[in-house]
């Protein structure tokens, strides 16, 4: 009984912190003026995971050149909900809310900041920090098409991916963008997705006039409702037998 118990919670742990897949963890926060982007997991991280951030144009095979790479490490386990965010992005003094925001030893360049026109950043993991196994998400002011590629990715624009551009009444290349649909209430995380990734659940600037620096974004946890299980009909059937049971061995013992 002991082995077995010891495997379970084996399996459980290792279903809890499987690898991350494209749409885990969405941006819901970004701004060039402030050179600071947020995220949300939508599935617990293991503790010294490592996820990559990049405003290299994808090329469709590889990243381009002539900006920079920086990695995030997970001190500890993040739960699914956390909001992760990251500020100062574009000095030495960067910073993240939870876990280790770090320069990438692979960056080639001193551009760290975000740019407010014509930007993509990309979240991945990888075997090294210009060498991606695993999209994540990808946020972009500019557009998929010319500004960094989807191909061969395996994101897809309004599912895991956000082009701001694409929220009617936009400015052309918005400089601060904000998620600001629900963060509770749905009966699971996965649920979010869909609606974390429609443009039109942000708060998207159409001024472009570089004075959002100072704005701090929503880190507000999302949250899942809390059902009460419904048991399935071979558990009230074994219940009805024991109490069955139970008022038969009552009877008999008068």
């Amino acid at each position: 009984m002991k082995k077995i118990s010891v495997i379970a919670a084996l399996l459980l742990s290792s279903q809890a912190h499987a690898a991350l897949t494209a749409g885990d963890i969405m941006f819901t926060a970004f701004n060039a003026d402030e050179d600071g982007l947020s995220f949300v997991t939508f599935v617990d991280i293991a503790a010294n995971t490592t996820i990559y951030f990049s405003d290299n144009e994808w090329t469709g095979t590889a990243f381009n050149t002539g900006e920079s790479y920086n990695q995030w490490v997970s001190s500890s386990v993040v739960s699914a909900g956390s909001v992760v965010r990251f500020s100062a992005y574009d000095v030495a003094g960067l910073s993240a809310s939870t876990g280790t925001l770090s320069r990438a030893t692979v960056s080639n360049s001193s551009n760290w900041g975000i740019s407010n026109s014509n930007e993509t950043v990309y979240a991945f993991l990888g075997s090294a920090a210009n060498t991606p196994t695993t999209f994540l998400s990808a946020i972009t002011n500019g557009t998929f098409a010319a500004d960094g590629a989807l191909t061969n990715t395996g994101l897809t624009a309004g599912v895991n991916a956000i082009q701001l551009t694409s929220k009617a009444g936009a400015s052309t290349n918005p400089d601060y963008a904000e998620y600001n649909g629900v963060r509770s209430g749905l009966a699971s995380f996965a649920d979010y997705k869909a609606i974390v990734a429609n443009v039109n659940n942000w708060n998207v600037d159409t001024v472009n006039n570089s004075t959002s620096a100072a704005l701090v974004p929503n880190t507000t946890a999302f949250t899942v409702a809390v059902t009460t299980p419904v048991p399935e009909p071979e558990n009230i059937a074994m219940l009805m037998a024991g109490l069955g049971l139970l008022a038969f061995k009552r009877r008999q013992a008068r």
